[in-house]
């Protein structure tokens, strides 16, 4: 994958440099800050991957940019409870698996089971239904 006609990883070791160069010169920024800034900007490349090579980890590179993003706040100074922190979380994998839940099928078929409703007024099978498990 490239962007701006460059590797990725070519592209966030150019970023560190630069900042590791403006801290040298007077930019305040802490080594706490210059990592947590490289960390949100290496888990931004993961997810852009994620989506562009389409290799189904879409949904955890969300999740891992998310808990980046949350790190580089309080790396800044942000002040919040670790339950907080866990609600914001817990917020965010809630909407990534609402999402993914729409997208995603089992690979096996229905039962015919599955298909009723004893609040449509259905009748279920009477009989046991047999389940096959296959390795």
């Amino acid at each position: 994958m490239r962007i701006f006609g460059r590797e990725p990883v070519y592209i966030l070791a150019f970023i560190a440099i630069v900042l590791k160069l403006s801290s040298a010169y007077g930019l305040e920024v802490t080594t706490e800050q210059q990592g947590a800034i490289m960390a949100v900007l290496s888990l931004v490349v993961a997810l852009v991957s994620a989506f562009v090579l389409r290799t189904g980890a879409a949904g955890a590179a969300i999740v891992n940019l998310a808990q980046g993003v949350l790190a580089l706040f309080l790396a800044f100074g942000l002040h919040m409870a670790a339950e907080q922190q866990a609600m914001w979380m817990a917020a965010v994998e809630g909407a990534v698996a609402l999402f993914l839940h729409q997208q995603v099928t089992a690979p096996v078929p229905a039962l015919p089971l599955e298909g009723k409703s004893v609040i449509r007024g259905e009748v279920l099978a009477s009989r046991p239904v047999a389940v096959e498990y296959r390795d």
